[in-house]
């Protein structure tokens, strides 16, 4: 009996958890969240490499990196799959534009590193998370 009360309660309160995130749903098709979602994940392991690199004193290799992962050179990288699996083209406008900011911001910091500009490089760091941390507090996928 205890256990069934419990889980009424569960199932009352999800409602309420749901309503308290505001943030836009971006309705996309399962494949594109799958999609979206490794790609995040993939994004958030060439970040970690990218700070591994600058804090070992690796400014080349870590704008090259910057670059290929996370740079406007990584930008249409899901054009070959299926319509359905695309993030991109089911994303609100908003959204794809932070993305996009995001690319150019990449590439921007990645330009620093690999000319050897230490202190900008270093300065533009928090240039690489800023859209992310601005979509993923406007949007949520589920």
């Amino acid at each position: 009996m205890k256990v069934a009360v419990f889980c009424l309660l569960m199932l009352a309160a999800a409602p309420a958890a749901a309503a308290e995130d505001a943030r836009q749903l971006a309705a996309m098709p399962a494949a594109a969240q799958a999609t979206l979602r490794a790609e995040m994940r993939a994004n958030m392991v060439a970040l970690n490499e990218i700070l591994s690199l600058v804090t070992t004193g690796k400014l080349a290799e870590a704008g090259a990196l910057a670059e290929k992962e996370l740079g406007v050179s990584a930008m249409g990288k899901h054009r070959a799959l299926p319509f359905e699996a695309r993030p991109g083209p089911h994303m609100p406008p908003a959204m794809h534009a932070i993305g996009i900011e995001g690319h150019q911001a990449a590439s921007a910091f990645a330009r620093l590193a690999t000319a050897g500009e230490r202190d900008k490089a270093i300065a533009a760091l928090p240039s690489l998370t800023a859209a992310c941390v601005a979509c993923h507090h406007a949007y949520r996928i589920r």
